[in-house]
C-alpha cells in the first residue's frame, strides 16, 4: 500500500477560501433587478438556498418555488433566461471582488505558503464558475495565481455538483494521488459530504451561512485557519490515516 503521508491540500472556494456568500447574495439581487424580476433574496432565504449547489441550479430551484407552473414554459427559453441572469450575477460579483469587497479568510494564505515551501501540491475543488475563481484569486494573490495550483476543478469541469464527489475525484486523478494522501478544506455540509465520499479527510471552517450545518464525519471543525499551521495539519492527517 502506498504511503499515507500528506501530499496535497485541496480547497473549496466560496465560504472556505473567502467569505464570499454575502457578496454573491448581493450580486444575485443585482442580477434579478437588471433582469426585471422583483425577487429579493435576504440572508435567511439565501442561507436556505445555499443547500442547492451551483448558481444556475439555485436560480432554477427558486423559480420553481415562486412559479409552480414552470413546466408550461419552454425548456430552452427557461434555460436561456437563467443563463442570462447568471451572466449578470457573475459580472456583478466580479466587479465587487475587483473593488475589494472580498478578501481571503484568516490563515488561508499562510497555510498555502507553508504547503508550497514544503513541496505539497495545492488544488481547488469547487462548484463555482471559473470566472468567480479567477476574480477572487487574482485579487488576493496576483495575476500568476494559477501557478500555485496543480489542478483546478470548477463548474465547467464538474457538472455534477456537490455533495456528489465528482470534482474531488477529478482532482485526485489530475494530481495522480490517492485520496488518503490528500486533505480537503470545506465550509459546508454539501462540501464535506463530497470530499468524504471521495475518501478525503476534511477540515471544516464554517461561516455565518453554514454554522448550523451537520459536520459529522469532519476530521476537524475550526473557526478558521488563523490558529492552524501545516505541522498541525500533518498531525491531524497522520492520526486519521493510521
Amino acid at each position: 500500500m502506498a504511503s499515507a503521508a500528506l501530499q496535497a491540500l485541496i480547497f473549496d472556494v466560496d465560504g472556505t477560501l473567502a467569505d464570499t456568500e454575502s457578496v454573491h447574495m448581493a450580486a444575485f439581487n443585482h442580477a434579478f433587478a437588471e433582469a426585471g424580476l422583483d425577487w429579493v433574496w435576504d440572508v435567511a432565504l439565501y442561507t436556505e438556498l445555499l443547500d442547492i449547489s451551483g448558481g444556475k441550479e439555485r436560480i432554477l430551484h427558486y423559480w420553481k418555488q415562486v412559479n409552480p407552473d414552470i413546466k408550461a414554459i419552454n425548456g430552452q427559453a427557461l434555460g436561456d433566461k437563467i443563463s442570462r441572469i447568471h451572466e449578470l450575477k457573475t459580472a456583478a460579483y466580479e466587479s465587487a471582488v475587483n473593488s475589494g469587497a472580498v478578501s481571503l479568510r484568516p490563515g488561508v494564505l499562510k497555510i498555502m505558503d507553508e504547503a508550497l515551501k514544503t513541496g505539497l501540491q495545492l488544488a481547488i475543488a469547487t462548484t463555482t464558475s471559473p470566472v468567480n475563481i479567477a476574480a477572487l484569486m487574482r485579487h488576493a494573490i496576483g495575476s500568476d495565481w494559477r501557478l500555485n495550483f496543480s489542478a483546478i476543478g470548477d463548474a465547467s469541469t464538474a457538472p455534477i455538483k456537490k455533495p456528489h464527489p465528482q470534482v474531488y475525484l477529478q482532482m485526485l486523478d489530475a494530481m495522480q494521488l490517492p485520496a488518503r494522501q490528500c486533505l480537503a478544506f470545506e465550509d459546508s455540509s454539501n462540501g464535506l459530504r463530497a470530499a468524504t465520499a471521495a475518501g478525503i479527510a476534511t477540515v471544516v471552517t464554517p461561516n455565518s451561512f453554514t454554522a448550523h450545518h451537520d459536520f459529522t464525519g469532519a476530521l476537524k471543525v475550526v473557526p478558521d485557519l488563523s490558529q492552524v499551521n501545516l505541522q498541525q495539519l500533518r498531525q491531524w492527517h497522520a492520526a486519521w490515516a493510521r
